[in-house]
């Protein structure tokens, strides 16, 4: 027998011996491996069961949610031209700072006529015043000529009196009895003028007074427009309503503008809110007072604790432009969604790192939730 053929057949009993222990050795390890694969699906299984029936079944939670927040139009009450645009996307602002003015030449021009005209009539009231102290100062001269001409034509008549006793006993002569008769009339017909210049001064009193008073009834309305023309004036510029951001500015210096037309949004981010749209079926456990996390997409690592604070009245569908009308055909049931609103805490509402339209996730814990009140 060849010597290559006398070795190979010695070999080959050693060889089959560790071909056979190499063919034992892996199901052993395979039992190990399916052993622990079991145990880590066993010890996962328990604690899903465990977190669910001490947390998970008290959970409800809705990725249909996102970041809100009421912000502010910024919009002309008057046209004009715009002059400068103080205002820069994406700024910080303050209430009261200005971010547009609008061309002032035409408002300012206005004010200086409607105060020129209220001066103006002022001025007619205070000379129409002068007038009344006038008027009054006449009524004094006045009644004063009349107390004087009543002194006189008194006299008169006692005169004329005497002159008459004594006529009738030849005492006083005929001519001086007539001139006596003269003066008395005289004197009452003084007495009759100095009457009716009081009666003439009091007249034209009363007329200074008429005067006065329409003078003084135009006051308000000139005023009215002195201060409608100040307000014009103070509208050319626009100011902060709130403090906030500046965001979608859409002017540019020299663009004419109406007034309600949209310039630009001043958004508060310190006022976000979140909205969450819960199903039907999960709301049953919500109320006002219920805690829930928020965890935001945009921020993996950061999630925070805060309080629902209202659910709406009725569904999104409802307040839609054209609610759906399921009266008449086919009907396919849709499970609809109500809008939960989710206060921010005022830490993280102030750190501004939220932006409304933002998508984050919701999850409720209805253990927190309010007892019902009836």
């Amino acid at each position: 027998m060849p010597r290559d053929s006398l070795q190979s057949s010695n070999a080959d009993p050693a060889q089959t011996d560790a071909a056979s222990t190499d063919q034992k050795a892996p199901p052993g390890r395979k039992r190990f491996i399916l052993i622990g694969l079991l145990a880590v699906a066993l010890i996962a299984l328990l604690a899903f069961g465990w977190h669910y029936w001490t947390i998970g079944r008290f959970e409800v939670s809705t990725d249909d949610a996102y970041v809100r927040v009421d912000f502010a139009i910024l919009a002309p009450k008057t046209a004009g031209y715009v002059a400068t645009v103080p205002a820069i996307a994406n700024q910080a602002v303050h209430a009261g700072d200005p971010l547009v003015t609008l061309e002032d030449g035409d408002a300012r021009d206005a004010l200086a006529q409607a105060e020129a005209q209220l001066a103006v009539q002022q001025a007619s009231i205070q000379r129409i015043e002068s007038q009344e102290a006038a008027a009054a100062t006449s009524i004094t001269q006045a009644e004063a000529q009349v107390t004087a001409a009543e002194a006189v034509s008194v006299q008169a008549a006692a005169d004329l009196t005497r002159y008459i006793r004594l006529a009738q006993t030849d005492a006083a002569s005929a001519q001086r009895l007539e001139s006596a008769r003269a003066t008395a009339a005289t004197s009452e017909a003084s007495l009759a003028e100095a009457r009716a210049g009081v009666s003439a001064a009091e007249a034209n009193a009363r007329v200074v007074s008429a005067q006065k008073l329409e003078a003084e009834a135009m006051v308000p309305g000139l005023t009215a427009q002195r201060d409608q023309a100040a307000r014009v004036l103070n509208e050319t510029v626009l100011r902060a309503p709130v403090d906030g951001v500046v965001g979608n500015l859409s002017v540019a210096i020299g663009d004419y503008v109406t007034p309600g037309k949209r310039l630009m949004a001043i958004v508060p981010l310190r006022d976000t809110y979140i909205e969450a749209n819960f199903k039907e079926t999960q709301i049953e456990k919500l109320l006002p007072g219920t805690h829930v996390r928020v965890d935001v997409d945009a921020y993996p690592d950061r999630s925070f604790d805060a309080t629902v604070i209202g659910i709406s009245p009725a569904s999104g569908a409802v307040f839609s432009l054209l609610p759906p009308e399921n009266a008449t055909g086919n009907f396919t049931k849709v499970v609809q969604r109500l809008p939960v609103r989710v206060q921010v805490p005022d830490d993280v509402a102030e750190a501004g790192w939220l932006r409304p339209g933002m998508s984050v996730v919701v999850t409720a814990d209805t253990r927190t939730t309010p007892p019902h009140q009836d």
